[in-house]
């Protein structure tokens, strides 16, 4: 939606009174006004400068989810980064050295089918892509191992993985 600032001191104090159903301001009104739009554009471009800065990424313990939860596993573990539709504009993004994947294109990628081996073998660490250089993405096998084996550990890959295959755009 795009706003119309006035640009003059009557443009201003005409829309001021319009806005607010007056005739005439009282002595000073105006200036007040010129110095309350300065101040919300000043707010505005420094609101704008904090926005682009990159997120820091806080590392912290995972909590655990249900193992049989794909979609509570993802949301907890992955939309940090791949965001809750999978993306990769997740609100951590900005802060990786690379774009994380665009988890719903997967099947695209790869000739239709989707790559359920591949992506068990990345969530669990085992598979590091070349292309990634050093790998911003947890070890999940090893953090799902340690927080309840890996009998679990091996369901919760499964049940994430499946998820991540429901997210295929058609």
């Amino acid at each position: 939606m795009a706003v119309s600032i006035p640009l003059t001191i009557g443009e201003l104090e005409t829309a001021y009174k319009q806005s607010r159903g007056i005739e005439t301001l009282g002595e000073g009104t105006a200036m007040k006004l010129i110095r309350m739009l300065v101040i919300g554009v000043f707010a505005g471009f420094v609101c704008a400068a904090q926005a682009q800065q990159a997120p820091e990424i806080v590392r912290e313990n995972a909590k655990a989810t249900p193992a049989e939860d794909g979609k509570a596993m993802f949301s907890t573990y992955c939309a940090a980064c791949h965001g809750l539709a999978g993306k990769g504009n997740g609100p951590a993004a900005t802060a990786l050295k690379r774009q994380p994947a665009d988890l719903t294109q997967l099947n695209k990628r790869n000739n239709g089918s989707f790559p359920a081996i591949k992506v068990g073998l990345i969530i669990k660490g085992d598979e590091v892509m070349a292309s990634h250089g050093s790998r911003d993405m947890p070890i999940w096998g090893k953090i799902f191992t340690d927080m309840e084996g890996e009998r679990l550990a091996t369901l919760r890959i499964h049940n994430l993985t499946e998820y991540v295959r429901t997210l295929q755009e058609k």
